[in-house]
């Protein structure tokens, strides 16, 4: 097992009082166990960022009772501070969860150097295997490729989910780094695009509720080489994948597409809504003919 393949970064469901639902999140978890190379807890599509420390450390040990030994599991750590970020890793150790994703802290903003580190410390802290997370529109810092080269030098920073949307990026990450990184999509609606660069990994949050259609574009591209079936296969999803990177409202539809699966995980937390019953109907038109497929 490994951070190759499709990784499916779990929503946390939530009960009518805005509680986490354990029982569902296990059942989500052990359900597509098998189905994806893994899971991640802990991640954006997961809002740890609204999530309390005790919340977070709940999920890990959740996730891990319920798919521990199954999949890969990957928990996301990230936090405003490095002590944060080292007990929240900590206790992911503890549940038994086989990874660690590692974003810069958001809000913070540090400079390279902090930067560097902050990720020097937590990997010193913990010494786990690591898939960066390159994400700064979320976090305002980008991890640059200093600080990239210098972490690659290290045996557990493996992996890189790049989120950037930025194709020059994922050019010079896939042939300046090609034999010393994993290189994961993180940004879904250029999957195909990251496939024909040479990525072995996807985290996809759409694969919470279309992992079959996610699995298929990763077998035709990664593992048969086949882009002709690619292109067909990514035609498919593409529409969905766009509205959840261009619309403002990923986590939502993330959310809907979980009830049209047939779970239903409840609403996010505020500030964030819910998607207008306008966009309920018109996701439900490119997502029910998928779920059918895949029967």
């Amino acid at each position: 097992m490994s951070f190759e393949g499709v990784h499916t970064p779990l929503v946390t469901p939530f009960k009518a009082d805005g509680e986490i639902d354990h029982d569902l999140l296990g059942k989500h978890a052990a359900n597509l166990a098998g189905r994806v190379s893994g899971l991640g807890v802990g991640g954006t599509t997961g809002e740890y960022y609204a999530l309390s420390f005790e919340e977070r450390v709940r999920t890990f040990n959740t996730v891990a009772q319920a798919a521990g030994g199954k999949t890969y599991l990957t928990a996301g750590i990230n936090a405003t501070t490095t002590k944060e970020v080292i007990r929240l890793g900590q206790e992911a150790r503890r549940a038994g969860l086989s990874a660690l994703l590692l974003a810069a802290p958001y809000y913070a903003q540090p400079t390279q150097e902090e930067l560097l580190s902050h990720m020097l410390k937590v990997d010193d802290s913990l010494d786990m295997p690591i898939m960066l997370y390159n994400f700064p529109a979320r976090t305002g810092t980008e991890i640059s490729n200093g600080v990239l080269a210098t972490l690659l030098e290290r045996p557990n920073f493996i992996a890189m989910k790049e989120s950037t949307g930025d194709i020059s990026r994922l050019h010079h990450l896939a042939t300046h780094f090609r034999d010393k990184l994993v290189l994961s999509c993180g940004m879904d609606d250029q999957a195909l695009e990251f496939f024909a660069w040479g990525a072995k990994s996807w985290v996809g949050g759409a694969s919470n509720f279309l992992p079959e259609a996610h699995t298929a574009l990763f077998d035709a591209c990664v593992e048969q080489a086949d882009f002709v079936t690619g292109r067909k296969l990514m035609a498919q999803l593409l529409p969905v994948l766009e509205l959840l990177e261009r619309s403002g409202k990923f986590i939502q539809y993330v959310r809907y597409g979980c009830e049209l699966a047939g779970t239903p995980v409840g609403i996010a937390r505020a500030p964030l809504g819910t998607l207008t019953e306008e966009e309920r109907g018109d996701f439900a038109k490119l997502v029910q003919p998928m779920l059918r497929n895949a029967q």
